[in-house]
């Protein structure tokens, strides 16, 4: 992906590593659109930047993002880039009585069937664009669980493993897949994120990942240092060890 001259559209860029991303992808030279639920948040990040382009999404909705995709790409012709970014997490507990599904249902709503539906409808235009991509967020949590958020984590295990057979499907077609695989990053994803010593801070995690970007341009995937520990925890039989730090076990 060359880093610059994109027509790229954020899914969650009004707050946390989507905003990040608007910013410097904006700061690089692309025309840049932010999408999600919040119009306020969307119109505030906006604002700051000239030229930057804002619609609402909700990415639960597959209605809704049929009528996004004609809308988008009718406004953009030159779409060439989607960062499937939106997300939720939220703290499960799995032994309740009664089970209350609730969270779970939402959370594989936007965080997996939303950025599939999303890329399934956009597809059709980006595989005619001279160069394109899709870039995944996903998170150091699909290789080694949080437990106490696990459908979070399984939806993004389930991207990653997604991201993998698109890349294959499309290795003969213009577009190009990226996997953005984040560490625990100082943002409001979820409460006490933002304040934990241990989140990398939002401002260099976006910086390490632009250089990345820029120096590795054929990329699978694009992942800072913090998050190598997880990802490679099975490969250098630290998982278990890692495992046990992560959630406290004994």
């Amino acid at each position: 992906m060359n880093i610059t001259g994109n027509t790229i559209l954020i899914t969650g860029g009004g707050s946390g590593i989507g905003r990040g991303l608007a910013e410097a992808f904006h700061k690089a030279g692309n025309q840049v659109i932010i999408a999600g639920r919040r119009a306020k948040a969307l119109e505030e990040t906006a604002a700051s930047y000239a030229g930057m382009a804002f619609q609402t999404l909700n990415v639960e909705d597959p209605a809704a993002i049929q009528a996004f995709a004609a809308e988008i790409t009718r406004k953009f012709p030159t779409l060439n880039v989607l960062i499937n970014n939106a997300g939720i997490m939220q703290v499960e507990n799995l032994t309740a009585e009664p089970v209350d599904l609730t969270t779970a249902e939402a959370t594989i709503a936007t965080n997996l069937l939303g950025p599939i539906r999303l890329t399934a409808a956009l597809l059709p235009h980006l595989t005619k664009q001279k160069s394109a991509t899709v870039i995944n967020v996903t998170s150091g949590l699909a290789f080694v669980p949080l437990t106490a958020t696990p459908t979070y984590s399984a939806t993004k295990a389930a991207m990653h493993s997604y991201s993998q057979s698109l890349g294959f499907q499309l290795k003969d077609t213009s577009v190009q897949v990226i996997e953005l695989a984040p560490p625990a990053v100082a943002t409001d994803l979820m409460p006490g994120h933002a304040e934990n010593p241990r989140s990398m801070p939002l401002a260099a995690y976006i910086e390490e990942s632009m250089a990345l970007l820029t120096a590795n341009p054929d990329a699978k995937e694009i992942l800072v240092e913090n998050v190598k520990p997880l990802r490679n925890a099975e490969s250098s039989g630290q998982y278990q060890a890692i495992f046990g730090m992560l959630n406290g076990a004994h």
